[in-house]
């Protein structure tokens, strides 16, 4: 008796990326492609028609980004698994993909062996990471967590934090608030403090871990 084949989702908004990803998975007999999104909309609709049973998903694209196609497919359609292929390990991504709904977050230095066992693995409910981001985890889990959740933050707090995560200057942060200098130093030293980091990077990371920032904040 034969198994019903893997149905994998190809979203990447680069043709020649897809071409490389479909010619690795037609390797395994056991998986079959049944369609290639260029876009995040394009995946939504795609997903809808063709039922697949696997999503090989990148985060960056035009229009909707993977997190948000990630959100929207956790709401409306629960029963499909979402394996990540991207080129962004930053930290941010990885907590914030795990945490929209990702069964799989590899790499796109992954080889075709990995890419195939992942796809494997996700339909089969399991998790697959790529080790530099299983790595990242294990230092994240390792680190000493202060007890209950930290103070809030005020609203004009989360506005300079956002601002921050773009990457702007104290200056530049003032300037776009209408307040000084001075005075976005001190929400920072606020922030730093309610937090207990000591860099922005950590502020914006812990922020975004707590739900209290989106990914898209760090945007530009």
């Amino acid at each position: 008796m034969s198994h019903p084949r893997i149905r994998v989702l190809l979203a990447d908004d680069h043709p020649a990326v897809r071409t490389g990803i479909r010619q690795f998975l037609e390797r395994d007999p056991a998986i079959e492609v049944v369609a290639e999104a260029g876009s995040g909309e394009e995946a939504l609709a795609l997903i809808a028609r063709h039922r697949p049973d696997v999503v090989i998903l990148d985060l960056r694209m035009p229009g909707l980004s993977g997190l948000e196609v990630l959100r929207r497919l956790r709401a409306e359609h629960p029963e499909v698994r979402v394996l990540v292929l991207t080129a962004y390990d930053d930290d941010p991504y990885i907590f914030a993909a795990l945490r929209a709904g990702a069964r799989g977050y590899l790499l796109k230095t992954a080889g075709p062996e990995d890419l195939i066992r992942g796809v494997h693995m996700v339909y089969a409910g399991r998790s697959v990471l790529d080790p530099t981001v299983a790595e990242r985890l294990m230092e994240e889990l390792g680190r000493p967590e202060a007890e209950g959740e930290p103070e809030r933050l005020t609203e004009r707090e989360l506005e300079v934090l956002r601002l921050a995560a773009r990457g702007l200057t104290n200056r530049a942060i003032g300037f776009q608030l209408g307040i000084s200098e001075r005075t976005v130093h001190s929400h920072m030293i606020n922030i730093f403090a309610k937090l207990g980091v000591s860099t922005r990077t950590e502020a914006v990371l812990k922020a975004i871990r707590l739900g209290w920032i989106s990914l898209e904040d760090t945007e530009a």
